[in-house]
């Protein structure tokens, strides 16, 4: 098996080996991967943090040991907080600007040591606040199908980055995020952290959000924004009316 690490800020995750392929998801600086399949131009990847498939540039990462893989799926590495942390990249004093949430992976001080090339890391990577307070940070972020950042997020993808900021991890995408955690029977016994689920006509988990309360949920549909949820679902105070049906609610803290 060989295996891989992102040196770039965010790079996209497609469907297929295709520069007009889909974006499924998205690898962020420092996230690691095992190779699939080598193409002329592509690479299949399975991401380490979640265990999710896709094709990646084949200029776009480089490789990483055996050892190496295995002592960061080990050990969770150090993140960064704020919204853009500046890592000066020292072979050719070049800036790359990171998003929130990626991992410094083999951190000497202020150093990254990814292959061959060192980042030092510049100013301080902030530090880990509450759910609310990171979900908070997000708002106005545009939705972007396969996004993980605050430039452009999807509704799972949301819920994955505030919780990996705050040493949670769990999947990709809203049908795999409603296997798991514990379930709450109704949304009077809802608490902030909890992350409630919807689905569409035929019954398919399509959607997720971060309950801030009995009353409040912060999600990803055409922004991030915070609406109001009932027994019924999320209630848009824009459009005046209910967008989403509720399917579950689901603790994982």
């Amino acid at each position: 098996m060989e295996y891989g690490i992102c040196n770039l800020a965010v790079i996209p995750l497609r469907a297929e080996a295709n520069d007009r392929s889909e974006q499924v998801s998205q690898l962020l600086f420092g996230e690691t991967f095992e190779i699939l399949e080598w193409t002329e131009r592509w690479v299949k990847v399975v991401t380490q943090v979640d265990n999710y498939s896709g094709w990646i540039g084949r200029l776009q990462f480089v490789m990483l040991g055996h050892m190496a893989y295995n002592d960061l799926k080990n050990t969770h590495p150090h993140l960064t907080y704020r919204a853009v942390t500046q890592a000066w990249k020292k072979a050719d004093n070049s800036v790359i600007y990171l998003p929130a949430g990626s991992s410094l992976a083999f951190l000497e001080g202020v150093t990254c040591n990814i292959g061959t090339d060192k980042f030092e890391i510049v100013g301080e990577i902030g530090e880990r606040e509450d759910i609310a307070t990171t979900a908070k940070s997000f708002l106005n972020a545009p939705y972007l199908w396969g996004g993980r950042t605050h430039f452009g997020i999807d509704c799972s993808g949301f819920t994955q980055v505030v919780f990996k900021l705050n040493n949670i991890y769990i999947q990709r995408d809203a049908s795999q995020q409603v296997q798991e955690g514990k379930l709450v029977e109704t949304i009077e016994n809802a608490r902030l952290g909890d992350l409630a689920f919807f689905n569409n006509p035929e019954g398919r988990v399509t959607h997720v959000g971060i309950i801030l309360n009995n009353r409040q949920i912060i999600h990803a549909s055409g922004k991030v924004k915070i609406d109001t949820i009932d027994n019924d679902g999320i209630y848009s105070e824009d459009q005046k009316r209910h967008t989403h049906k509720l399917h579950s609610i689901k603790r994982f803290m």
